[in-house]
């Protein structure tokens, strides 16, 4: 039976640019159909209804047909814009990390329920805390996790020996954590303290929706963001475009708090 010319869907913008004079072509991340890439015809002409609906980082009840190369928005309904996310600068630009994530390991025509919850439940979490950093570390290690990548934090991933406290190592290529005794060939192997074996390990194991209330110092901060961004960048095999924002963001505010 051949598949319905139109069909309705529940999708995340993840991005939208202009297309030709009057369109825009919208990256959506859907519940029902994994990524999907669509037009929007007439969207960006002043009279258009639908433009407002399909800004980035709003969660859409669409409808679309289908096309030979790309479908065709028809109809769409906002259901949430984190509205709070995006009244501060370095929440939005989480918001933006998560959706060049799910843009980056999304597969088109291929649905993901966990990677789509997990991403809504994301944004909702910085909407809720923008200065926090653990809603963005815990949405790179459950994006792993959903994309069948998780790193092994638990045992040694040559020898499945139990990791003991403070003597393990970390490499991403390699799969996880490592003890001294072994030595992977993959390159990249690194330290990893025991703080952040024990942090990663607590994100892991939580939902975003509760993540439990942690003081990270900055150093420890940084550990972490280098195993998590490190990791999510090996395998998306290019480099994430809105972390040097972030990085940017954070030394500013670091030199506003030392009064430099």
């Amino acid at each position: 039976m051949p598949p319905l010319r139109t069909y309705r869907a529940e999708a995340l913008v993840l991005k939208s640019v202009p297309l030709g004079e009057a369109d825009l072509l919208v990256t959506l991340f859907s519940r029902e159909a994994g990524k999907v890439r669509a037009v929007a015809k007439g969207a960006r002409r002043s009279t258009a209804k639908l433009v407002g609906h399909l800004e980035p980082l709003t969660v859409t009840r669409l409808a679309l047909s289908r096309g030979r190369s790309l479908d065709v928005i028809n109809q769409a309904e906002t259901l949430d814009n984190f509205t709070p996310l995006k009244t501060n600068l370095t929440a939005v630009t989480r918001g933006l990390q998560v959706a060049e994530l799910v843009d980056g390991f999304g597969s088109e025509a291929s649905p993901n329920e966990p990677l789509y919850q997990l991403a809504l439940s994301t944004l909702a979490a910085v909407g809720r805390s923008p200065d926090d950093e653990l809603p963005l570390l815990h949405f790179q290690l459950h994006l792993l996790a959903v994309s069948g990548l998780m790193p092994e934090l638990q045992d040694c991933v040559e020898c499945r020996r139990e990791i003991e406290p403070d003597r393990h190592r970390y490499s991403a290529d390699g799969g996880g954590v490592f003890c001294p005794d072994c030595t992977p060939d993959q390159a990249g192997l690194r330290p990893l303290s025991l703080r952040a074996l024990k942090v990663l390990r607590l994100l892991a194991r939580s939902h975003a929706a509760d993540l439990p209330s942690l003081r990270l110092d900055p150093v420890l901060t940084q550990e972490l963001k280098a195993i998590l961004t490190g990791t999510v960048q090996y395998w998306l095999d290019k480099e994430i475009r809105t972390n040097s924002f972030l990085n940017h963001l954070s030394r500013t505010e670091r030199a506003g708090a030392s009064g430099g």
